[in-house]
Protein backbone atom coordinates (compact mmCIF):
# COMPACT_ATOMS: atom_id res chain seq x y z
CA UNK A 1 0.00 0.00 0.00
CA UNK A 2 1.60 3.63 -0.72
CA UNK A 3 2.06 6.11 1.80
CA UNK A 4 0.95 9.55 1.71
CA UNK A 5 3.71 11.97 2.03
CA UNK A 6 2.62 15.47 3.70
CA UNK A 7 4.63 18.58 3.71
CA UNK A 8 6.09 19.61 7.23
CA UNK A 9 3.85 21.98 8.96
CA UNK A 10 3.22 25.82 7.96
CA UNK A 11 3.55 24.02 4.21
CA UNK A 12 1.68 23.33 1.50
CA UNK A 13 2.47 21.03 -1.55
CA UNK A 14 2.39 22.58 -5.08
CA UNK A 15 0.45 21.29 -7.80
CA UNK A 16 3.50 19.78 -9.71
CA UNK A 17 3.73 17.32 -6.29
CA UNK A 18 -0.12 16.16 -6.39
CA UNK A 19 -1.44 13.01 -7.91
CA UNK A 20 -2.28 13.41 -11.82
CA UNK A 21 -6.14 13.60 -11.15
CA UNK A 22 -5.32 16.93 -9.14
CA UNK A 23 -2.72 18.27 -11.60
CA UNK A 24 -6.10 17.49 -14.37
CA UNK A 25 -8.93 19.36 -12.13
CA UNK A 26 -6.23 22.23 -11.32
CA UNK A 27 -5.86 22.90 -15.54
CA UNK A 28 -9.30 22.22 -16.06
CA UNK A 29 -10.60 25.08 -13.56
CA UNK A 30 -7.63 27.17 -15.08
CA UNK A 31 -8.72 27.32 -18.18
CA UNK A 32 -12.81 27.38 -17.25
CA UNK A 33 -12.68 29.22 -14.64
CA UNK A 34 -15.26 28.60 -11.60
CA UNK A 35 -17.00 24.98 -11.80
CA UNK A 36 -19.04 22.92 -9.61
CA UNK A 37 -17.99 19.48 -8.65
CA UNK A 38 -19.99 17.82 -11.35
CA UNK A 39 -19.20 20.19 -14.22
CA UNK A 40 -15.36 18.95 -13.32
CA UNK A 41 -16.01 15.62 -13.49
CA UNK A 42 -18.21 16.11 -16.60
CA UNK A 43 -15.19 18.03 -17.77
CA UNK A 44 -12.46 15.48 -16.49
CA UNK A 45 -14.26 12.26 -17.36
CA UNK A 46 -13.05 11.78 -13.80
CA UNK A 47 -15.46 9.72 -11.03
CA UNK A 48 -17.32 11.82 -8.33
CA UNK A 49 -15.34 10.36 -5.79
CA UNK A 50 -11.87 11.27 -7.68
CA UNK A 51 -13.05 14.67 -7.84
CA UNK A 52 -13.52 15.41 -4.58
CA UNK A 53 -10.35 13.78 -3.74
CA UNK A 54 -8.82 16.05 -6.24
CA UNK A 55 -10.37 19.58 -4.88
CA UNK A 56 -10.00 18.15 -1.23
CA UNK A 57 -5.79 18.01 -1.86
CA UNK A 58 -6.09 21.42 -3.97
CA UNK A 59 -7.65 23.06 -1.41
CA UNK A 60 -5.22 21.84 1.38
CA UNK A 61 -2.56 22.45 -0.83
CA UNK A 62 -3.81 26.22 -1.03
CA UNK A 63 -4.07 26.30 -4.91
CA UNK A 64 -8.09 26.34 -4.86
CA UNK A 65 -10.88 27.66 -2.91
CA UNK A 66 -14.49 27.20 -2.85
CA UNK A 67 -17.54 28.85 -1.68
CA UNK A 68 -21.40 27.96 -1.21
CA UNK A 69 -23.49 28.88 -4.05
CA UNK A 70 -26.13 31.53 -3.46
CA UNK A 71 -29.63 30.11 -3.71
CA UNK A 72 -28.50 26.18 -3.13
CA UNK A 73 -26.48 25.60 -0.56
CA UNK A 74 -25.60 22.12 -1.53
CA UNK A 75 -23.53 23.37 -4.89
CA UNK A 76 -19.76 24.35 -3.90
CA UNK A 77 -18.12 26.52 -6.28
CA UNK A 78 -14.13 25.73 -6.92
CA UNK A 79 -11.91 27.75 -8.85
CA UNK A 80 -7.73 29.04 -8.44
CA UNK A 81 -6.89 31.68 -6.09
CA UNK A 82 -5.56 34.41 -7.70
CA UNK A 83 -2.15 34.04 -5.79
CA UNK A 84 -1.79 30.86 -7.56
CA UNK A 85 -3.48 32.41 -10.63
CA UNK A 86 -0.74 34.71 -10.48
CA UNK A 87 2.31 32.49 -10.44
CA UNK A 88 1.40 29.73 -12.24
CA UNK A 89 0.65 31.60 -15.13
CA UNK A 90 3.62 31.39 -16.97
CA UNK A 91 4.80 28.12 -15.25
CA UNK A 92 1.36 26.37 -16.33
CA UNK A 93 0.98 27.51 -19.70
CA UNK A 94 -2.04 26.96 -22.21
CA UNK A 95 -0.75 25.69 -25.61
CA UNK A 96 -1.39 28.64 -28.46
Amino acid sequence: MEQKSNPPDGQSMSVAELPPSSKLVFKILQYEGELTQKQIAEKAILSPRTVRSAVTRLEEADEIVSWTKCGDARKKIYTITNETQEKTADAYPFPQ
